[in-house]
């Protein structure tokens, strides 16, 4: 074994991921999962019996801190390291998830004064409650022409931070007022390493309106938003932003204990998941698209210059390597589409054949939807399950399915899913091309890109773009690792730029998957039909009358 060792630690929407490698070449020496005790909190707070509103998201944030030691110490144990043999450790999270803590980082849900008051819980990512909020402010902003605007395509994701504290302090103005900082998960992790609060870039400007020369909205801007919001910046979140997987600190003598390890391991400042698999998949070039495909599909490209993409959801300097650009877009569902189909909509029937076989649910739609030609079934969706996060930035757009008939099959359905996610990325390529970024190559990652080769090959059929599959579901806890080797630099066994620590520690396997002609034929019939529907869902009122409908009725309960 080499002697120097580094740890990636992605926590994800529903687990946390260890891997351990290899400094020198990147090679996995041990990997350890643990799912989060609570899970996603959408129906009940635990231990309490104060239920919450639809599009609520929440988790708690000691799952976090006992999937890290769980998995930390799991690793150690499978690959029989010694302590003195782990030079860094680097996180990645998902974004924007954020909590409230006091000023010494307890959390305010950790508090029996405020245990009861779900707003002083974690945040998740998808908790898209706060959709009447990112539009006040988006509306707020394009009507003072708020120059911050154009870097998030036009408008504001109600997944990221403004949105979500105004929420709070809307409706929960004593959690607002107790708080002493807003922080994003992974920064708090850190925290909870190294005890010193950090604020990485790529969150602050992904999801927090952050602007590596502008800094965060002005004073007066926010006065406007809200008069209690006026100091936002100076009294909740005010505190230096560290590029990403730079030094943080070292690990305390409590931590260090907890997890097994020494204190001279380095811990890297926090990174996005996704922005974390563009170095975890070998990719340092402009030009290349990463998919990062798990319960939802990011899309990550970097360039050379600044370009101002509309439905693009940020452009970040030094958001994903430094010195380019980096552009994000994305799907708010997309493993998570292929989920709710799998555990909603498959017959008894189904389900005893996948047993007696000896096989998945999702294995046998797959086999039988293999079957079936592009444009054979009949039917044609919208990737909307959870909102539409690109181009269209519209939280409250729903799912639809066109076509269904009384002879229609369950895997025509999940087969119309798979189509309508590569359809959603067609669009976010073209809406990145149109506005002068041409996409040269196209990269996936993820769990979902591992598991579905026959997705990836309609993904490959519906673009017109060759896909090449990273292997490894581990893209984004490698690229965390990348970061911790580059925290311990050189002279500890690892490097001093990211550049050079994704160069040595990639993983090279890949699957490549080719357009198939005849089929890019029918798909292109078929996107131009999907495009329609997009259009005239997407940007017309009867998905949010019907949405409305739903929270009026939720209201007169």
């Amino acid at each position: 074994m080499h002697d120097k060792l580094v740890f990636g630690v992605d926590f994800g929407t529903e687990s946390a991921r260890a891997v351990l490698v290899d400094a020198a070449n990147g090679e996995v020496k041990a990997i350890a999962t643990k799912p989060y005790a609570h899970g996603v909190i959408v129906e009940t707070l635990p231990g309490t019996s104060v239920r919450l509103n639809s599009e609520w998201a929440l988790q708690d944030p000691q799952d976090y801190l006992d999937a890290l030691v769980d998995t930390i110490r799991a690793c150690m144990n499978e690959a029989g390291a010694r302590p003195d043999q782990v030079i860094g450790i680097g996180v990645d999270f998902t974004a924007c998830t954020i909590l409230p803590i006091r000023a010494d980082g307890e959390p305010l849900c950790a508090d029996p004064a405020f245990r009861g008051n779900p707003h002083s819980w974690v945040k998740l990512w998808k908790h898209h409650a706060a959709e009447p909020e990112a539009n006040e402010i988006t509306e707020l902003a394009r009507a003072r022409g708020e120059a911050f605007l154009r870097y998030y395509g036009g408008s504001l994701s109600s997944e990221w931070l403004l949105p979500k504290v105004l929420q709070i302090l809307r409706e929960a103005p004593e959690v607002y007022h107790a708080a002493d900082r807003f922080v994003e998960a992974g920064d708090w992790i850190v925290l909870q390493l190294t005890g010193e609060l950090k604020r990485n870039s790529c969150a602050a400007g992904y999801k927090e309106t952050w602007n590596k020369r502008n800094g965060y909205p002005s004073s007066d801007f926010l006065k406007a938003l809200h008069p209690d919001m006026e100091h936002f910046v100076r009294d909740k979140i005010a505190t230096p932003i560290y590029p990403v997987g730079t030094y943080a600190g070292r690990l305390t003598e409590e931590m260090a204990r907890r997890l097994g390890l020494t204190e001279q391991v380095a811990v890297a400042v926090a990174t996005i998941d996704a922005h974390a698999s563009v170095p975890g998949a070998g990719i340092v070039e402009p030009g290349q698209m990463l998919m990062v495909m798990g319960t939802s599909i990011c899309h990550m490209v970097m360039a050379e210059e600044e370009l101002f993409i509309p439905g693009v959801n940020g452009v970040v300097e030094d958001g994903i390597l430094p010195g380019l650009y980096g552009y994000e877009a994305g799907q708010a569902a997309g493993g998570d589409t292929l989920a709710w189909f799998v555990r909603s909509g498959v017959p008894a029937a189904y389900h005893q054949e996948a047993e007696q076989r000896g096989m998945s649910l999702y294995a046998l739609l797959e086999e039988k939807a293999r079957a079936i030609k592009p444009g054979e079934s009949g039917l044609i969706a919208l990737d909307w399950l959870n909102g539409n996060r690109s181009v269209l930035n519209d939280a409250s757009l729903s799912g639809l399915i066109v076509g269904i008939r009384l002879e229609t099959k369950p895997e025509e359905i999940y087969l119309a899913l798979m189509e309508s996610l590569a359809f959603g990325t067609r669009t976010i390529i073209e809406a990145f091309e149109d506005g002068g970024l041409p996409i040269r190559k196209l990269y996936a990652c993820g769990g979902l890109s591992v598991n579905n080769r026959l997705l990836m090959q309609i993904f490959a059929n519906v673009t017109g773009k060759q896909v090449e599959a990273v292997s490894s579901p581990n893209a984004s806890a490698l690229g965390a690792a990348m970061f911790g080797a580059v925290a311990a630099g050189t002279k500890a066994g690892g490097y001093d730029s990211i550049m050079e620590a994704a160069s040595r520690m990639k993983d090279g396997h890949s699957v490549v998957y080719r357009p198939d002609e005849q089929a890019r034929q029918t798909y292109d019939r078929l996107y131009r039909l999907y495009k329609e529907l997009h259009d005239t869902f997407g940007r017309g009122s009867l998905m949010k009358e019907l949405k409305a409908v739903k929270k009026w009725t939720e209201k007169s309960v």
